[in-house]
């Protein structure tokens, strides 16, 4: 305790966002926390953006209703806007390795109603090719510090990615499907241990939902029971 003492001296805590000093480990200061937008209360129950009203039973947004997922429950934990963005952005292209502690505990609120016991936590891959020039996986190190705050069993190789895919902006949903399909698939290794089983599946960013969608396709073709997605953050029309 002396030494922690210390080094808590030296180097107190910061806020995640600004750096300066705040009471607990990984925390948002006063300023930044109203910045980063929490989707909290009335939330799509597959997809996790925001609803007007309060909270009940399940209810859908719009895109869901138009177009259904193939993934049973959905959430996210934040909105892909303002600090959070800036956040996401940096633990993505920054380097900061740092936050997906923090972040790790806003998927587990946001994704508790989806965390049964018995779940099975997977990222969404990365190309080979992509992660040899980013050099780590941002959803994998989500999924592993999720589940290790959460107790449960992740497979950061359940799924491959194929072949490496253009990039999705700018794309329509249809277009951004297209791009995608058949890039995923179940790595064989793992095959008897999906079989009737539910997953989680763990990314960072949902914009069309393309990516989960393909995922989830990937899993139940390979036997698992059911899929369930889990966000970081959702890029919603009034972001």
């Amino acid at each position: 305790m002396r030494i922690e003492s210390a080094l808590r001296l030296i180097f107190p805590p910061a806020c995640i966002a600004c750096g300066v000093r705040v009471d607990s480990d990984f925390g948002l200061c006063p300023d930044c926390w109203p910045e980063v937008r929490f989707l909290t209360g009335l939330v799509c129950e597959a997809c996790g953006a925001p609803l007007p009203g309060e909270e009940g039973g399940p209810v859908h947004c719009d895109d869901c209703l138009a177009s259904p997922r193939p993934w049973a429950r959905g959430r996210s934990a934040v909105l892909y806007a303002g600090r959070g963005r800036d956040l996401i952005l940096q633990f993505k292209h920054g380097d900061r390795l740092d936050l997906a502690r923090p972040m790790a505990g806003w998927l587990a609120r946001a994704g508790a109603p989806l965390l049964a016991p018995d779940k099975l936590i997977a990222p969404v891959p990365l190309h080979w090719r992509r992660f040899f020039t980013r050099r780590y996986n941002q959803s994998a190190l989500l999924a592993r510090a999720l589940a290790r705050a959460t107790g449960h069993e992740d497979c950061p190789d359940l799924l491959l990615r194929h072949r490496p895919t253009a990039s999705q902006e700018g794309r329509t949903r249809e277009e951004r499907a297209e791009n995608l399909a058949g890039a995923l698939s179940v790595n064989r290794r793992h095959r008897e241990r999906i079989r009737g089983r539910a997953v989680l599946i763990v990314d960072d960013v949902m914009t069309s939902g393309a990516t989960f969608a393909e995922a989830t396709r990937a899993c139940l073709q390979a036997g698992a029971l059911s899929v369930s997605v889990l966000a970081l953050a959702r890029v919603a029309k009034d972001a």
